[in-house]
């Protein structure tokens, strides 16, 4: 039987509240108990990161994850460095931040080759490792659903980003697992498993995928709201020893136009219910 989730793991991105400035968020997520957040980099825009920092650890909450790096792939050698000169910026936010991993939404370029798309992000991810190394913050390659393989990722199964970590080498690469995009995958138990064995399981996120979905983008579901058994993905990747966050990651055009205190609680009982 899988247990209970500890609110103690459960993490929420700052993209969940879209609404809420950073300063909102740390505020709401502290004062409900939550211990984890993931940055997202819209809200640091016009901010000190240094300020956002202390408030967060003043507000006893540790910063999971920096979201999104990658979109390495381009038609372009140009446009690739220029990808691969953003990204150590990335990092360097990450750092100041105090995020052990950046996680990478890896890129695709329409038009483009899927494999040539995954050569350039091999190359990029290698390309950015050096300073990696430099501001010790890890590269959590995410593997996105195969409906995004036009513009947002060539990277659309867990077997392709645990080839890729295996095949770069690098202990500053490892794996981030979502749920709504890895949820259909038959082999996603050994994957995981696999992932987990060589150290590679950096992040997991978790979400719902609603039946029907009205916007492949904008309309995931909390936790029990849709099709997806996430306590049985959870309980495969804690079999792996990972004992990270529960990262509450939603993209919802609804939610977001809901009041987001109310959202919140809702968030913290489907996640106890139904993760």
């Amino acid at each position: 039987m899988t247990k209970q989730p500890s609110i103690k793991k459960l993490c929420i991105h700052t993209i969940t509240t879209k609404p809420w400035s950073i300063e909102q968020a740390a505020d709401k997520y502290a004062a409900a108990g939550l211990r984890g957040i993931t940055v997202w980099r819209n809200v640091l825009e016009d901010r000190d990161i240094n300020h956002v920092k202390d408030m967060l650890q003043i507000r006893d909450l540790k910063v999971v994850s920096l979201c999104r790096g990658g979109f390495f792939p381009a038609e372009t050698e140009f446009e690739r460095q220029k990808a691969i000169d953003e990204n150590r910026r990335i990092l360097d936010e990450a750092a100041a931040l105090g995020a052990p991993h950046v996680v990478l939404v890896c890129g695709a370029v329409p038009g483009l080759p899927l494999d040539e798309s995954r050569q350039q992000i091999r190359k990029g991810i290698e390309a950015v490792i050096p300073h990696a190394e430099d501001v010790n913050v890890k590269l959590a390659v995410e593997p996105l659903h195969p409906m995004y393989a036009d513009t947002r990722s060539a990277i659309n199964t867990l077997r392709q980003a645990n080839e890729m970590a295996e095949a770069i080498q690098s202990p500053m690469v490892g794996v981030a697992v979502d749920v709504y995009h890895l949820w259909w995958d038959p082999e996603l138990r050994e994957q995981i498993r696999r992932c987990g064995q060589r150290g590679n399981l950096l992040a997991f996120h978790i979400s719902d995928w609603k039946t029907p979905t009205n916007d492949l983008l904008l309309d995931r579901g909390l936790m029990g709201e849709g099709c997806i058994n996430v306590p049985q993905i959870r309980q495969w990747v804690e079999e792996t020893g990972f004992d990270g966050y529960n990262e509450v990651e939603i993209f919802s055009s609804r939610y977001w136009g809901e009041d987001q205190d109310t959202f919140l609680q809702k968030i913290i009982d489907a996640y106890l219910t139904a993760s």
